[in-house]
């Protein structure tokens, strides 16, 4: 074969190894492989997008409930007002906290403590529950930042070792034979690292605005908890001068 004979069926070649066709050419292990990074790449971007929604819910109202907060001037104002509408992170937290201490408050001054003791219990399961439910699927982002890039080494290794036997058994080692089957398989890495590198970076910022509002919600236990130690001194002494 002449050169311009070479140069004409290596062009032909190129011009044929689209993305599509990439795909169906790809070995039947290297095509199930693209499907599932595929798959999850897809479903990244969803956790993505419905976890920035709710983390900017979240914070919205936790800054509304923070300023209604220290509108109020007592806590069991704010808890009538908070407890039929506010659905927020600390409001929930806030609400659980004034069902305990009601419960409990009228109980003699000696168990003032004790009952202080439930009530930062309480908040303290409060925010694991809610620090859990804005946590929920961000493992699946760190499964797929770093499972991808394997997942899709392992479907390029395939095709290369498909090439190779094709190959052999072809007996053309010509670069426009040789080609197709290589981007096959390295088409399989590049859509791991597709998946991956989006999972990897958000996963990050994620757990980052999660941590922030985590970091929210026991300033604001710490902030509760100093408010009803000082609303039991109040009585305690009352008690003692009574």
């Amino acid at each position: 074969m002449n050169p311009a004979d070479i140069a004409s069926s290596a062009l032909t070649a190129s011009t044929e190894v689209s993305i599509w066709n990439m795909f169906w050419g790809a070995h039947f292990v290297v095509q199930t492989v693209m499907v599932g990074l595929l798959a999850a790449s897809v479903w990244v971007w969803a956790i993505i997008v419905e976890k920035y929604i709710v983390l900017h819910n979240a914070k919205a109202t936790m800054d509304s409930f923070e300023a209604s907060y220290l509108s109020y001037p007592t806590l069991t104002q704010l808890n009538n007002a908070v407890s039929k509408t506010e659905t927020s992170t600390t409001a929930r937290m806030f609400v659980a906290a004034m069902a305990e201490w009601e419960r409990h408050k009228g109980a003699h001054s000696s168990f003032a403590m004790g009952t202080l003791a439930r009530v930062e219990k309480v908040l303290d399961i409060s925010i694991s529950s809610e620090v859990e439910r804005l946590e929920s699927n961000l493992l699946v982002l760190a499964s797929v930042a770093s499972a991808g890039p394997f997942v899709g080494l392992f479907g390029t290794v395939w095709g290369i070792m498909s090439s190779f036997r094709s190959i052999a058994a072809s007996k053309n080692t010509s670069l426009a034979v040789v080609a197709p089957g290589i981007a096959e398989a390295l088409f399989a890495t590049a859509i791991g690292l597709f998946a991956a590198i989006p999972a990897l970076v958000f996963y990050n910022i994620l757990s980052g605005k999660v941590a922030r509002s985590r970091a929210r919600m026991e300033n604001f236990a710490d902030e509760f908890s100093y408010e009803l130690s000082r609303t039991i001194e109040i009585s305690v002494d009352r008690g003692k001068n009574s």
